[in-house]
């Protein structure tokens, strides 16, 4: 009966993601993607860095007439949400709170808007697509635009500067202590660009990556009748297996093939793998 369970799920996981979104779909938009913060913070000037939480939501990307998500499918927004965005590129995350990350995508991808939901859920901004001028510029346009609109659902990501490497240590106990994933360190004279890049840092207690998945490999004993690992392959092209940090429901009804996953790892073996690499969920799409 197990068995079964997991053979069916396979129909479904591989098509849930865009049956929940607009089928209308456009291009990806192209995005700025953080690197891992080096491990030793004192070799960063961090007078240099404006610095941010990193919020556990769904990245977004408004064109000035549409919400798509990282990957280009587009976001059935209320039509009164995307009303009060002004028509102008931004991009940012839709945020619900500290831990409820999947309480906010499940809103996101919501075929048919529920409006008591995304009265919740705030469109936080953290880049002002293609405009001129510095990263703190921008920031502070960012800021002004908020402040013009008046509406408590669109914020603009508060920056900051710390004065020392104990200074950002302690900021990030603090946010990981109350909740939150950790911090975004962003050049402050970063012009704007796009791409993986290190004018973009993240620091958090552990590495997370992203990767795609190959195949669902069976379980054994205990895990007979359900997904017992997952084959993936990074971006830096590695393939390995996930096994672990699955809940029995995920491993009856595990990620599609094809699909992209965020796991945590700590650091990397002697192979250059990751080392305990753990799945975290499916990735935005």
């Amino acid at each position: 009966m197990r068995k079964r369970v997991f053979v069916q799920s396979l129909l479904v996981a591989s098509c849930w993601p865009k049956a929940a979104l607009s089928s209308a779909a456009a291009d990806a938009p192209a995005l700025l993607l953080a690197k891992p913060a080096p491990g030793d913070l004192n070799k960063l000037q961090l007078g240099d860095y404006l610095v941010s939480e990193k919020l556990d939501g769904v990245r977004a990307f408004w064109t000035g007439q549409a919400l798509l998500t990282r990957k280009g499918l587009r976001i059935a927004a209320p039509a009164w949400f995307t009303a009060k965005l002004p028509a102008m590129p931004l991009d940012g995350e839709l945020w619900l709170a500290r831990g409820q990350f999947e309480a906010a995508s499940a809103t996101v991808r919501r075929q048919q808007p529920i409006d008591e939901e995304w009265q919740r859920l705030n469109f936080m901004l953290f880049e002002l697509p293609g405009a001129p001028g510095s990263f703190a510029q921008r920031a502070a346009r960012l800021a002004s635009l908020a402040a013009e609109q008046r509406w408590a659902n669109l914020q603009a990501v508060a920056q900051i500067r710390v004065g020392s490497a104990a200074e950002l240590r302690a900021r990030l106990d603090q946010v990981v202590r109350f909740g939150g994933e950790g911090l975004v360190l962003h050049r402050a004279d970063a012009i704007y660009s796009t791409g993986r890049s290190e004018v973009l840092l993240k620091l958090k207690p552990e590495d997370d990556e992203e990767a795609e998945v190959l195949a669902q490999l069976p379980g054994a004993g205990r895990l007979a009748g359900l997904m017992g690992a997952l084959l993936v392959r990074n971006r830096e092209g590695q393939e390995f297996k996930l096994g672990s940090g699955f809940s029995e429901t995920q491993r009856a009804d595990p990620p599609a093939v094809g699909a992209t996953v965020v796991y945590r790892f700590r650091g990397l073996t002697a192979k250059g793998l990751p080392r305990f690499a753990t799945f975290v969920r499916v990735a935005e799409l």
